[in-house]
């Protein structure tokens, strides 16, 4: 083999070896699940002919439509910043550079389990304690947040500047002065857009929420098809669509805002 095809076979071993263990991984979970090609492609018609049905969409609800779709809207403006102030707490004790070693270790493991926790599962639980409801569906994005906002509240606590810290300590600081004066003033703009970002997430979890017994539009839309009211449904979907772009757009518009006044700040 000549030293050009050797360094071309050595240059390719790495993805090729990748590529087949990547293919072997995706053979091997399309066995387990039963995946069958010519099922789908037989079923493209019936397909065609199910979509036609949810044709034209059914007017006469928009206005229902539209109620639920602000308790939708309602139940994340209640849950992210109830969320958002618990996740404070969590991420305050989850950062080393603040935090004692065992009371780290507890909320970075409570965040971990909730980060392992759709919150589907934490409102079918919700619902056997308070029924089924906004108040549960509520609270299940609540706690949703704490996965995500504790952990990066968290990371971005640690990665303070530890001269900022030693310089306000020498002073003689408290541990509440320190989080107030040192501490917050350089995580509150990040938390603040990402607390903004978890707002898009609640309207879209909430929506999936619903489906399952918190209410608001998610609820309708899956009343509609358990009673076979494609038109109805196709409505409730439109809606879904429009309050979801809408709030991607909101959210996008204050980010950009926050994100612009904590670069000033620094």
């Amino acid at each position: 083999m000549s030293p050009r095809n050797e360094y071309d076979f050595r240059r390719y071993r790495r993805p090729a070896s990748f590529l087949f263990f990547l293919a072997l991984v995706v053979w091997l979970a399309a066995w387990q699940a039963d995946v069958d090609l010519a099922l789908l492609f037989a079923n493209v018609d019936k397909g065609i002919s199910q979509f036609g049905k949810h044709l034209p969409p059914d007017l006469s609800v928009l206005g229902v439509m539209a109620r639920e779709s602000l308790i939708t809207v309602a139940m994340a403006l209640l849950a992210t910043p109830l969320g958002g102030l618990a996740s404070l707490v969590f991420g305050l004790a989850a950062a080393k550079n603040i935090s004692p070693g065992p009371l780290r270790s507890t909320a970075r493991g409570l965040i971990s389990v909730e980060r392992a926790l759709p919150e589907i599962v934490t409102l079918l639980f919700l619902i056997v304690v308070f029924g089924i409801g906004y108040f549960a569906g509520i609270v299940a994005l609540a706690i949703g947040c704490i996965g995500m906002l504790g952990r990066l509240l968290g990371d971005a606590i640690e990665e303070v500047d530890s001269k900022v810290l030693e310089s306000v300590e020498i002073v003689g600081a408290t541990r509440s002065q320190i989080i107030r004066y040192a501490i917050l003033p350089e995580v509150l703009p990040v938390f603040i857009s990402n607390l903004i970002f978890r707002f898009e997430i609640n309207i879209r979890a909430s929506v999936v929420l619903g489906a399952v017994g918190a209410g608001g539009i998610g609820y309708e839309l899956g009343k509609a098809m358990d009673l076979s009211d494609y038109n109805q449904a196709t409505t409730a979907i439109l809606m879904i669509v429009v309050l979801v772009l809408v709030s991607e757009r909101i959210s996008d518009v204050l980010r950009k805002k926050v994100t612009a006044r904590g670069s000033a700040l620094v």
